[in-house]
């Protein structure tokens, strides 16, 4: 079995290789990343001596480099995580997401028509639904609620979860689509809540927190999102959306706090600042689709999950280090002074 996974040299991806190569000896992966800011070839070097891993540095909204590797390889599942994924940056500059996002979409569903490939997996994320209210905790996301994106990154997630159900309808293409909570784990680019927060609390800076910290968001833990994209592509119904959530919500307070008490830091370290631009409330996944048809559940606790999580970043010290000196600082600076 070969396939194609894109955006791999980034957290979910990478983590995702990883899963695959562990658990299929006979498939071979490739990985097509740009190496943007988030893309780290560090990540992969777990794997980089595999004989059945290839890295390809390219764009997936280059027409030309898609397609050859397409005819090199010749495909049986594509998997797309490349993305630009972070909300304050798409705030910042719309148009790089628009780009990757949905024409990055579109070239690769292009290139799997032109080459048969079998299975077309789009990663997509549960913000495409918008949010929900702080004061319902009865209400979930599903698969069959409108989208209501919030953010450039959101419209643009929803924009290439659309395009890719048009493909399926118009062309006949074997697609999936699979929308996830907030994940979190090893390999996670430091912009991100979790791995921003340990890292700067492990050098006792303060600790940004939008707003009043209040925001709720459902946790899953990396590998448990690994395994149900595995399940999806093998055993998923062609045309269908299945979401993935881990039943842990908790608000962004409340994940610091956790944080701070793993570390034996002081909680004094916390500090709100200025809310973001359209922030929405609350996410909150219902699985019980992909539950019911292909028997997923999440395994990992978010106490268990984020001990696991401080633990890596507290072992790899250099991955990230290498990662916060430089051009971040300069985006954290921006992003956080002044607020």
């Amino acid at each position: 079995m070969k396939i194609l996974v894109t955006g791999a040299a980034g957290f979910i991806g990478s983590n995702f290789v990883f899963y695959m190569l562990d658990k299929h000896e006979d498939y071979k992966i490739t990985v097509l990343d740009s190496l943007t800011y988030a893309g780290n070839m560090e990540t992969l070097k777990p794997v980089i001596t595999d004989n059945r891993f290839r890295f390809v540095r390219g764009d997936v909204a280059k027409r030309d480099t898609v397609f050859s590797i397409f005819k090199e390889e010749e495909f049986d599942i594509v998997i797309n995580f490349a993305a630009e994924s972070h909300v304050d940056r798409s705030i910042e500059d719309p148009g790089v997401f628009l780009r990757t996002n949905i024409l990055g979409t579109q070239v690769l569903m292009d290139a799997c028509r032109e080459f048969g490939v079998k299975r077309y997996h789009q990663v997509g994320t549960d913000e495409v639904y918008g949010d929900l209210p702080l004061d319902r905790p009865d209400l979930f996301f599903t698969e069959d609620m409108s989208i209501t994106a919030s953010s450039p990154y959101s419209a643009s997630k929803a924009s290439a979860d659309l395009l890719v159900m048009a493909y399926h309808r118009t062309y006949g293409l074997p697609v999936t689509i699979s929308r996830c909570s907030n994940n979190y784990g090893p390999y996670q680019f430091p912009e991100k809540l979790i791995p921003l927060i340990i890292a700067r609390a492990l050098e006792d800076k303060e600790l940004p927190v939008y707003g009043t910290g209040e925001n709720v968001r459902d946790w899953l833990y990396v590998e448990d999102h690994c395994r149900a994209i595995d399940m999806i592509i093998h055993e998923g119904k062609e045309g269908e959306v299945y979401n993935i959530g881990g039943h842990n919500e908790k608000t962004n307070l409340e994940v610091v706090k956790v944080i701070l008490k793993h570390l034996n830091k002081p909680e004094s370290l916390i500090t709100f600042v200025g809310d973001r631009k359209g922030h929405d409330l609350r996410y909150a996944i219902d699985p019980e689709k992909i539950h019911k048809e292909l028997g997923w559940l999440p395994t990992t606790k978010f106490d268990d999950g984020i001990k696991l999580t401080i633990d890596w970043y507290l072992e790899n010290k250099k991955w990230w280090e290498n990662i916060i000196s430089g051009e971040y600082q300069q985006y954290y600076d921006h992003m956080y002074g002044g607020r």
